[in-house]
């Protein structure tokens, strides 16, 4: 049981050095993508993923049968 605890308390203290760096990277992550779609825009480009998004999405629709046992 102690070494558990032993173990236990070493992660914790892993976890509690890593937590502000692993926070300050995913900061950095998201302003370094906040800085490339706005020069994208400065640009007239459309971000990626974006250019099908003006367009509804249409599907074949089955009529309605009822119940899921009379097909």
């Amino acid at each position: 049981m102690n070494t558990f605890l032993s173990y236990l308390a070493i992660a914790a203290l892993f976890a509690l050095v890593l937590l502000p760096a692993l926070a300050g990277l995913a900061r950095e992550r998201r302003i370094d993508r906040e800085l490339r779609d706005a020069q994208r825009r400065s640009r007239g480009e459309t971000p990626p993923g974006t250019a099908g998004a003006a367009q509804p999405v249409t599907a074949a629709r089955r009529p309605y049968v009822g119940s899921w046992a009379r097909t």
